[in-house]
This record gives C-alpha cells, structure tokens and sequence, in this order.
C-alpha cells in the first residue's frame, strides 16, 4: 500500500469514526435498531454542500448540514414513540424519505465543492501538504467528537439514557423520562452521522445523492471491529474503540482488495465486509470457549 493510499485509508476511517460513535449510540446505547444512517450520512452532506455552494460560511454550513442529520433522526423516533411503528419500519421510512429530500436539497443527484472554500480552507496557508492536512483535521474532529461523546455518557444525562437502554421499565419506575432520552439518543446520534457525511463532501470535493448507501453496515462493522479488538471496559475505550475498528475496517478492505493473490476487485467490496464483521463476532466467542477448554484442563 502506497503512502498517499495509506493517508487516504487513514482519512475516510476516522471520518466513518463519527458514523461508528452513532451506530453505537443507537444500537448498543439505546437498544434501538435505526437504519436512518443511510440516509443521515447524505443528508449531512448534501445540505452543507449546498450551503455553502450557496455562499454559507462552510463552518456554519457544517453545523446545519449536522442539524439536519439529526432532524432525521427525531423524525425516526417520532414515528416509533409517537405511532409505535416497529424501530426498524420507521427508520426505513426516514430512509426512503430522504432519498428524495437529499436530491431536492441539492437540486441534482451529485453538486462538486472543487474551488469553493470548505473548513480545511482556514488551513491551506499552513504549509502543510493537502493529503497531511486532511488526516491530521478530520483526526481532530473524530478524536474531539470521541471525548465529548463518552463525556456525556458519564452525565447524570448519558447515565439516564443508558439506563434506558439497558431497561426502560426499570428506567420510567426510576423517573427517567424514556421518549425524552430516545429522541435526544437518536438526534445525537444521526448528528453525529450527518457530521461524517458533511466532512466526507468537503474533504473529497462532493456530495452524492448515493453516497450513504450501506453506511450503516460500515457503522456496525467498525463498532463490532472495535469491541472485538479492545473490549467494552470503560465507555472512554468503548469510544474511542469506535474510530479505531473504523480504521482497522478500512485498513483491511485495503489490504484485502490491494492482495494481488486474493483477486479481490472494488465491486466485491461488499463480500469483504461480511467476511470482516462475520470474523469479528465469530472471534470473541471462539477465544472465550478457547479460555474455557483450557481452565476445565488445568482443573483435571
């Protein structure tokens, strides 16, 4: 793998870090299957892509482009707590919704941010070369974004949102308002998706009208990745586990489709992250029944 090909490996996993740390609110937090990523992830984008082909300040931009990525995800929690519409409907409805408002919001199904100012712009005088400045900002913006979430995880806040999680009943016999935290849960976390989305436009130079197809597969394989590899001991680690399975995931996708004896091309992409998240949960379990084989040895 070639440098430049590293960086880049580097630069898409920490922006799909953001996707993973709201995968990971959702699934794991909140118990709450949402699939509303797919269509957050280019809402975000598309909405700061047109802001500021509009003229919008890309700071400003990205902060709205986010806002409504997480409209999205209130809408999701809307139609289930609201309806009672099954997690999984209500989020494909969002989803197949969205669609159709990613390409209104753009006007057509791909709008280019080559030669308009992006929150890199700032940057560019530094001196650094532009395949350094994009790793080292959208780092920065992953591993910020990290801290802050597993900061609110230890709020009375996030310690009540987890508690529904973990037992809603228990959680409203306790006093916690349960549909606050779920559409609270679910606004965070597809903001947090629509933040990757709007990084990832500004950073490659376009918004796509199908660029969130199947990120919320790379979401869980990132998370899953994540758990399997540094465990789930605290909620700091649990975080920050998110952008390193992101980037151990993208990492092995390139290695896998650049293995010249393998015969992987681009389109079999999708077989490769099966095969990733299928070793991921398999290995957790054959390393436990490893561990325990090897007790029940000891004591004979």
């Amino acid at each position: 793998m070639s440098l430049y090909a590293f960086l880049g490996t580097l630069e898409i996993g920490f922006i799909y870090g953001l996707v993973a740390m709201g995968v990971y609110l959702t699934f794991r937090i909140l118990d709450f299957p949402d699939l509303t990523v797919d269509g957050s992830f280019t809402l975000g984008a598309a909405a700061t892509a047109a802001l500021i082909v509009s003229g919008v300040n890309p700071y400003l931009a990205t902060l709205l482009g986010t806002l409504a990525a997480a409209c999205a995800g209130i809408v999701t929690a809307w139609l289930n707590l609201r309806f009672n519409i099954l997690h999984l409907l209500a989020s494909i409805l969002t989803m197949t919704a969205l669609y159709t408002i990613n390409l209104r919001v753009m006007g057509k199904p791909n709008l280019s941010l080559i030669m308009e100012p992006t929150m890199l712009t700032p940057f560019e005088d530094l001196g650094i070369p532009a395949m350094y400045l994009k790793v080292i900002f959208v780092a920065v913006c992953a591993i910020i974004g990290g801290l802050l979430l597993a900061w609110f995880l230890y709020t009375q806040y996030g310690l009540a949102m987890r508690a529904v999680g973990s037992n809603k009943r228990m959680a409203q016999a306790n006093g916690i308002v349960v549909k606050e935290k779920v559409y609270v849960g679910l606004a965070l976390s597809n903001g947090l998706v629509g933040l990757g989305g709007a990084l990832f436009a500004q950073t490659s130079g376009f918004a796509d009208s199908t660029m969130g197809i199947g990120t919320i597969v790379v979401g869980l394989a990132a998370v899953i990745i994540g758990e399997s590899l540094f465990g789930t001991k605290s909620m700091l680690v649990v975080v920050l586990s998110c952008i390193l399975g992101s980037i151990f995931y993208r990492i092995a996708v390139s290695m896998a489709l650049n293995a010249d004896f393998l015969g992987f091309q681009a389109s079999d992409l999708n077989l490769i992250t099966a095969v990733l998240v299928t070793l991921s949960l398999i290995f957790p379990k054959l390393r436990s029944e490893y561990k325990s084989k090897k007790a029940k040895r000891k004591k004979v």
